[in-house]
């Protein structure tokens, strides 16, 4: 695998990357290879939240869903706080079940999250995706166990290099979600702010890649 690309809407079956495309229950696509599935905080309709949810628990045992998500907490949107926690933390006990991990979509709530985490007793990795914030915020991530993916605001943000440069090497993912540029854009300029040339930068996600996909077969 050349490029990983951790969460996109957007399935583009290049030869050299494997893309994790972003599903949602009721608009699923059978033609995509390799995805992940889950209830957004934006699109919670809360008399579907039941038949969602079975949509998710019976996709996720397919070996091609390889994650939950994206699911998460938004507290810039109308949806109640309240509903959105709980429809998360049944996604977590999902992901818990079967034993994939999660794309997190988190807007104002890192807190909550990291709380969640800990109460529930989460295992399976945690992900943190699109991050744009500071480096006070990604290493209480960090601390608390999540890896962090790092994109659109990574080509758009020359502020969030530092916060990039900071984070471990083993933690971290890239993704384009719904930008035009393609993942190679992001690779390239991750490399450049690590300090990497592209296959260096390449074996370390490859290697996070197993660590945190593979997770289930690992020792065995």
């Amino acid at each position: 695998m050349q490029f990983f690309n951790l969460h996109t809407h957007k399935f583009t079956n290049q030869p050299q990357v494997l893309e994790l495309v972003n599903q949602y229950p009721q608009e699923f696509d059978a033609e995509i290879p390799f995805y992940s599935i889950g209830i957004h905080p934006w699109f919670i309709v809360e008399d579907r939240i039941g038949a969602d949810l079975a949509i998710i628990e019976s996709k996720l045992q397919d070996e091609n869903c390889r994650a939950v998500g994206e699911c998460g907490l938004d507290k810039r949107i109308e949806i109640p706080f309240d509903l959105q926690q709980i429809v998360f933390e049944k996604q977590l006990a999902l992901a818990q079940k079967q034993n994939k991990p999660v794309v997190i979509h988190c807007v104002a709530a890192f807190q909550e999250i990291i709380e969640i985490k800990k109460r529930l007793n989460i295992t399976v990795p945690m992900l943190i995706h699109g991050f744009s914030k500071n480096e006070q915020v990604a290493k209480q991530l960090i601390d608390a166990g999540f890896y962090i993916s790092f994109g659109k605001y990574l080509l758009r943000n020359p502020e969030l290099e530092s916060v990039f440069k900071s984070i471990p090497n083993d933690r971290f993912f890239l993704e384009t979600d719904t930008i035009e540029e393609g993942i190679r854009e992001v690779y390239a300029l991750a490399a450049k702010y690590k300090g990497l040339d592209l296959i260096e930068l390449q074996d370390i996600i490859n290697v996070n890649y197993k660590t945190v996909f593979d997770f289930r077969f690992l020792g065995t």
